[in-house]
């Protein structure tokens, strides 16, 4: 059974960490307008790649963490560091689109890693598994996660509607804020993980 209040939390953090309009916007930029296609087969394959990686470390990553001797709180502390900076240079760095005037194969790299399934990205998957232990919870976390994978492939088939409509300044705008969401939210897990050395000790 889906729990909303744990599905909602789920989406909005990995929206914001993944952004899924600016990843829409850098799509178009790296693939032909006019070939609809191609931008199909690309997206979709940008979608099952980035769904496995961010699942898959959700689900098994806490086990290779312990594996490693790594707690679950420290693994709060930094990914809130490592969410934080990228917070930071969301909200003071400019963006930069590469054309590609070629025709490689995108849907690995640089649209599933790192655009996608990130560092921030792993990281906040490994964070919302490893608190969901309810079964119900981690269903719920997974259709999260399929949510906004889902949502990343519609809009990088709209993408060029997306830029019309958004545009480049549109999207700084976006990013920016979603920055600042993104740094309070890594505030919190910083402090969460801290609370959590302090019921360990």
């Amino acid at each position: 059974m889906l729990d909303a209040a744990v599905f909602l939390n789920a989406f909005t953090a990995l929206f914001v960490i993944i952004d899924p309009i600016g990843a829409a916007l850098i799509f178009h930029s790296l693939n032909p307008a006019h070939e609809f296609k191609y931008r199909i087969i690309v997206a979709l394959k940008v979608f099952c790649f980035s769904l496995l990686l961010l699942i898959g470390f959700g689900v098994y990553g806490k086990e290779l963490l312990a594996q490693l001797g790594i707690s679950i709180a420290a693994l709060r502390i930094a990914g809130g560091i490592l969410l934080f900076y990228t917070a930071f240079h969301m909200i003071t760095r400019e963006l930069r689109f590469d054309l590609d005037s070629g025709r490689g194969d995108i849907s690995v790299f640089p649209m599933s890693i790192p655009l996608v399934a990130g560092p921030g990205s792993l990281t906040v998957c490994i964070l919302l598994f490893s608190s969901s232990s309810p079964a119900n919870t981690q269903i719920s976390v997974a259709l999260a996660v399929i949510a906004v994978c889902a949502l990343c492939f519609v809009l990088m088939l709209a993408s060029p509607l997306v830029k019309r409509l958004v545009g480049r300044s549109g999207d700084e705008i976006l990013r920016r804020f979603l920055g600042v969401l993104l740094a309070a939210l890594a505030i919190q897990f910083i402090m969460d993980g801290v609370s959590g050395f302090g019921l360990q000790g």
